[in-house]
């Protein structure tokens, strides 16, 4: 059943099909131009334990269409807005603190699952507050350079678990990017669980296969 609270963020929510102990937590995060509906479509394919929360972006580009920051594709790559950027990375931290007064969820079992730019929110937020997230699924997104002088020390990253799954075929972030984000985590000692497909930029049935996996074996 869908249900939208009001937050800093909206979002919609589907609760545990299996209740446990201590659920964890899912926030799924949209990328430019979708919203929370888009993401929201891939709760019941998620593992049943957990409490999945699908959030939509502060910015509004048009009807049904949201971000976390504006982005311009240049043929230098993306360049963003700062700004904008900075602060969804602050909103979803201050998001994530928000749930626990409203939803029932063990606040050491937090996953980010980000497609395209929520995959980047997803990098920017798990890296610099690692303590509040257990972790990271980027679905063909990128890690920004400009949160790199905000990301924590090695020492506190060590209890981060990322999936990385990105198209070799990727037109709109390119497969370079998965690259980079995979060579970029181990040296920082971490030990990304990486998977490329002959895809372009979406997601397809392996890779939710292949997220479950991820997501059982870490929770």
């Amino acid at each position: 059943m869908e249900n939208i609270i009001k937050t800093d963020l909206e979002y919609l929510v589907r609760k545990p099909k299996v209740k446990t102990a201590k659920t964890p937590l899912i926030i799924l995060l949209h990328g430019v131009g979708s919203n929370e509906r888009n993401m929201f479509s891939l709760a019941d394919s998620l593992p049943d334990n957990f409490l999945v929360v699908s959030a939509r972006g502060p910015l509004t580009l048009g009807q049904g269409s949201y971000a976390w920051f504006q982005v311009q594709f240049t043929e230098n790559g993306p360049s963003i807005n700062e700004e904008q950027a900075e602060n969804a990375r602050k909103t979803i931290i201050k998001f994530i603190d928000d749930l626990k007064k409203v939803e029932d969820f063990d606040a050491d079992e937090v996953y980010l699952v980000g497609f395209s730019q929520g995959g980047i929110m997803s990098y920017s937020v798990a890296l610099t507050e690692p303590e509040k997230i257990k972790g990271a699924a980027i679905l063909s997104g990128r890690l920004l350079p400009e949160v790199k002088p905000l990301v924590a020390s090695n020492e506190r990253l060590q209890k981060l678990n990322f999936f990385i799954s990105h198209g070799t075929q990727d037109p709109v972030l390119k497969f370079d990017f998965a690259l980079d984000a995979v060579d970029y985590l181990k040296s920082k000692d971490l030990k990304p669980i990486f998977h490329q497909y002959t895809e372009v930029h979406t997601i397809n049935n392996q890779m939710l296969t292949d997220l479950n996996e991820w997501l059982n074996d870490v929770n």
